[in-house]
């Protein structure tokens, strides 16, 4: 039985690689933070047959400890501070976490298991202010923003380990994807929250930021497939993972509202506090190496993919009982 090990497996794609790992017959691991409240909602219903771990990619000895115990087979680094705009808030923070933390993992493999295979969640966003479109994995990297730029360093630090000391690591240069897992921070899943909680008369507008921003959007659960992927591959490599579809946000919102039966025009509110200080405006993926390569492709369409987390906000706002908030007397 081949292990596996999972930073960020409470986040939406490590919930759906776990889940892939498991159907294949893996012993699944995953690193999680000690914190006051669990964040294990998105797997509950494989927790009792998954191994989880107290660490974090801050802490370089609990990345030794955890390494040394399990002596996993594939590495899979999903752990960041992933959300782009909250990352000109807290810019040391985010380069901890997304650029440095690569730094401490690889470190810690090297010394413990250097057999082992490691994957790093690279990111579209290092591309920025694209240089060429479509893009594909040599086309040069420009961020706009401090997550895009601690992604780079991410990437690259991957990318020097493997050349370096002969490391079984890829990088997955993967383009937007989504799902019912998406959180509500993120601008896919706050649309879809946000639909679904007018449809059912809890709130009335959704205030949002730049409509015409344009990215390249396919579904989480596929996008895990590439990842394992890339670790069955004889050699280490880097692959750009998307759909080679680009849609704006705008275009989300109106399948979104239309499928939930409502004219979106009567509800958004563009609100300039949720613009980008320096805007990506145009995302679009050439996955044509992944295809012929790996053998994979996309299987969700944008209107499919959009409409699946419509639904499924419907249906957990649905269960949930509404209580007004008490009004001061």
């Amino acid at each position: 039985m081949p292990k596996a090990l999972i930073t960020g497996i409470t986040g939406q794609d490590g919930s759906y690689l776990a889940e892939l790992l498991l159907s294949k017959g893996y012993q699944v691991h995953g690193v999680v933070r000690r914190t006051s409240t669990q964040n294990t909602h998105r797997l509950q219903h494989i927790l009792d047959r998954i191994h989880l771990h107290p660490g974090d990619i801050l802490d370089g000895s609990s990345l030794l400890r955890i390494l040394d115990e399990v002596q996993p087979d594939e590495i899979y680094n999903l752990a960041a501070m992933s959300l782009v705009p909250a990352s000109w808030k807290i810019p040391m923070a985010t380069a901890e976490f997304t650029a440095l933390g690569v730094t401490r993992l690889l470190e810690a493999m090297r010394y413990v298991c250097p057999r082992a295979r490691f994957y790093q969640a690279s990111s579209s966003e290092m591309f920025g202010l694209v240089r060429e479109t479509p893009q594909r994995e040599t086309t040069p990297f420009h961020p706009r923003s401090p997550y895009g730029v601690a992604k780079v360093y991410g990437h690259f630090i991957t990318v020097n380990y493997r050349e370096s000391f002969g490391l079984f690591a890829s990088c997955g240069i993967l383009f937007n994807h989504e799902g019912p897992r998406r959180g509500h921070e993120f601008v896919t899943g706050k649309i879809s929250h946000g639909v679904a909680q007018i449809k059912l008369g809890l709130t009335n507008e959704l205030r949002l930021g730049n409509l015409q921003a344009k990215r390249d959007w396919g579904f989480a659960g596929d996008y895990v497939r590439a990842m394992w992927l890339m670790l069955q591959q004889p050699r280490p490599d880097d692959f750009v993972v998307g759909t080679g579809e680009t849609h704006s946000v705008q275009e989300f919102v109106e399948i979104a509202f239309d499928h939930a039966g409502l004219d979106w025009r009567k509800h958004v509110v563009i609100d300039p506090k949720f613009y980008r200080p320096a805007e990506v405006d145009l995302l679009l993926a050439d996955a044509s190496k992944a295809r012929h390569t790996l053998g994979w492709k996309p299987t969700v369409s944008f209107e499919h993919l959009v409409k699946m987390m419509v639904d499924e906000d419907l249906k957990a706002a649905s269960a949930k009982p509404y209580i007004p908030l008490a009004r001061a007397a």
